[in-house]
Parts: structure tokens; C-alpha cells; sequence
């Protein structure tokens, strides 16, 4: 019989499947402990459980687990890059970023993505299959062990997207904010979306209380369809309808990301038509300077082009901010590690 991955039952999840093995809830609740709160890596550790049921769980159960395959840290501001390798061998990627208000990380959610946003590194090669609870769950606590420092804020915005992956999205966060674990306040995570429009009406009846942040990256259809096949799909005017009602159940404010495109999306005339659009939304825009990734073409603006933007949001009532930029010396933006590690491992005959 093929073992279960243990690390991606929550609590009652766990409790259920204890009961129908005839153990005392109480054991549940110690492992999950084990699990979540001290973090080891096998049933072995788990010292305060008989030596029979600690060979049961291990007849029946596994324990995941992530390896930091690679690890850069920035000269300039400490961000710290790292690439993991999961079980199957499959690479992803996790930024740690040091804020005066603390750490904030932000984790893949699958590997790779298939969303096809066409200024995206991530998306490249397409989606090789969804990360579990317990690898996404592993992602935080491999950074937490490796840099000895708390996560105190985390960002859904690696590779992959979030509500691709809704359910295992779900089950991770239900674990991360329990109080026998991490106990991570969801006020403290941020979940990007490039527009799934039937997952932002699904997501909001959770009612949350995480920050939506929406890729929208265009002020207008013909733009958007360009770079964001997900568009076609469903449109500027459909998505944003879904944010306003999002905002209705849940209260919380929404954020839009807006990578700036030299010469796409970046005019004068997209800034006045970005701001009609998000009147009296209350919205808040964190412009992108993009990366530039050699496969897309696309190009970055200069910093006065950049500025010049978020003024003219600013003068139309729309909250800017520039995203401040970390580990622009390691390849911090997501997906661009993997690739190089792919590259490499291609010249050699091997594969992540």
C-alpha cells in the first residue's frame, strides 16, 4: 500500500484518520504537534508516542520534505534566493526578503505554471504538476530552519498560480494559521492571482482574511490579451466585477500589480485609462519594474518613465507604490532560477 503524506492533513484531516485506526484522539493532536510545531523529519523523533505506534505511522505514513539544491544571498540587501528540490526531484523557488517590519517570503505554488503570461519566466515551460500542503508548507519552514529567523509575512507569488491549485492552497494555509503550528496570522499573507475569475468567487466565500492581489499588468483588453492569454478568458471588465464583489464579502481591499512594459502599457494615456477604470474601487497599484527575460522581448522603462506613472496615478486618486526591489544580484525574480538550473542540468543529461 503506497504511503500517505502525513504533513498534508490538517488537524481534523488527522484526528479522522486516527479514529479510524482505533487510536486515541490525543495522538492526533501529538503528532501534529511533532509535525508542525517542533518540525522533525521522521517517526522516530516523535519521543513522547509508544515504539509500536511510531512503526505504525511509519508502515503507513511519510514524512515530505524539501533540500535547498541551491542558495544565493544578495550582497546588497541580504534577500536570500533559494532553489529546492522536492521528493520527485522537481525544483521550485522561495525568496526571503528582510523588510524593517520583518521577513516576508514568498513560495511557489506548483511547478511551473500554465497560465502562459508572456513577461513571466515562470511559465516558460509550462505546468509540470501542483506542489501538496506539505511541500508548500516546507517551503517556509526549510527558510526558517536554514536562516535561524522567524517568517513573519508570506507572499503566494513564486511560481505557479495560487488558485490553480486552489484546494492544496487551502489545506496549506488551514495548517499554517493553526495554533498548534506555525500559527501565522492569514492578516500576514498576500495570495497573487493573474484573473481566475470562478476561483476569486470561490476564494471569497472562505471569507478570508488574506490580501487579494490581482496581476492585472494592462489598462484595456487589447493590451491585456497580448501578454496574458488568461484574458480571452475572461476580460478586464469581468475580472474586475469579481474583485468588486470579493471586496463585498470579505471587506478586504484588494491590490493590483502592474508590471510596466517599455512602450506596451507604460504611456501617459495608459495611466489616465488605468485610473477610470479602478475608480472608486479604493484600490491600491504596486508597480513593476519588469525583468527583463530574454525569452520575452519585453523591456523595462526608465526610473523617471516609472516615476512619471505612478505620479500621474497618484494625481487620479489611485494609491501607487513602486515595488521595491530585492536581490536584483541573484536572480531574485521567480522562475529565473529554475530555468538556469535547468539549463545547466540539460548540458549535463540530468533534469529537475
Amino acid at each position: 500500500m503506497e504511503k500517505q503524506d502525513i504533513k498534508s492533513l490538517t488537524l481534523a484531516q488527522l484526528t479522522a484518520q486516527f479514529t479510524t485506526l482505533n487510536l486515541p484522539k490525543f495522538r492526533a493532536n501529538q503528532v501534529y504537534s511533532w509535525l508542525h510545531d517542533k518540525r522533525v523529519s521522521s517517526f522516530a523523533q516523535m519521543t513522547n508516542l509508544p515504539l509500536a505506534l511510531r512503526g505504525q505511522l511509519d508502515g503507513l505514513f511519510y514524512i515530505n520534505a524539501v533540500q535547498i539544491r541551491r542558495k544565493l544571498v544578495s550582497r546588497l540587501d541580504g534577500t536570500v534566493k533559494y532553489l529546492y528540490e522536492l521528493q520527485d526531484h522537481n525544483c521550485i523557488e522561495a525568496v526571503l526578503m528582510r523588510y524593517h517590519h520583518g521577513n516576508s517570503l514568498c513560495i511557489s505554488t506548483q511547478v511551473g505554471c500554465r497560465m502562459g503570461c508572456r513577461f513571466c519566466a515562470s511559465t516558460l515551460a509550462g505546468l509540470v504538476r501542483n506542489l501538496t500542503p506539505a511541500e508548500m508548507l516546507d517551503e517556509v519552514y526549510t527558510a526558517q530552519q536554514d536562516s535561524g529567523e522567524r517568517v513573519d509575512s508570506l507572499v503566494l507569488m513564486g511560481i505557479g498560480e495560487p488558485l490553480d491549485n486552489l484546494e492544496n492552497v487551502l489545506t496549506f494555509l488551514e495548517i499554517l494559521s493553526s495554533p498548534q503550528g506555525l500559527n501565522l496570522s492569514l492578516r500576514h499573507v498576500s495570495l497573487s492571482t493573474c484573473g481566475l475569475v470562478d476561483k476569486i468567487h470561490e476564494l471569497a466565500q472562505r471569507k478570508l482574511q488574506l490580501t487579494l492581489s490581482v496581476s492585472l499588468h494592462a489598462p484595456n483588453d487589447t493590451i491585456r490579451n497580448l501578454s496574458m492569454p488568461i484574458n480571452k478568458r475572461y476580460n478586464i471588465e469581468t475580472l474586475l466585477d469579481a474583485c468588486r464583489a470579493y471586496f463585498e464579502v470579505t471587506g478586504r481591499r484588494i491590490s493590483f500589480e502592474y508590471a510596466l512594459l517599455d512602450g506596451v502599457n507604460d504611456a501617459p494615456e495608459h495611466a489616465a485609462e488605468l485610473a477610470r477604470r479602478l475608480h472608486g474601487m479604493g484600490a491600491h497599484v504596486n508597480l513593476i519594474p519588469v525583468n527583463e527575460v530574454a525569452e520575452t522581448g519585453y523591456r523595462r522603462g526608465s526610473r523617471t518613465k516609472i516615476e512619471q506613472f505612478r505620479g500621474q496615478l497618484e494625481r487620479l486618486g489611485v494609491n501607487a507604490t513602486i515595488r521595491r526591489e530585492l536581490g536584483s544580484d541573484i536572480a531574485a525574480a521567480c522562475g529565473q532560477l529554475r530555468r538556469q538550473e535547468a539549463a545547466a542540468t540539460a548540458e549535463k543529461g540530468d533534469s529537475i
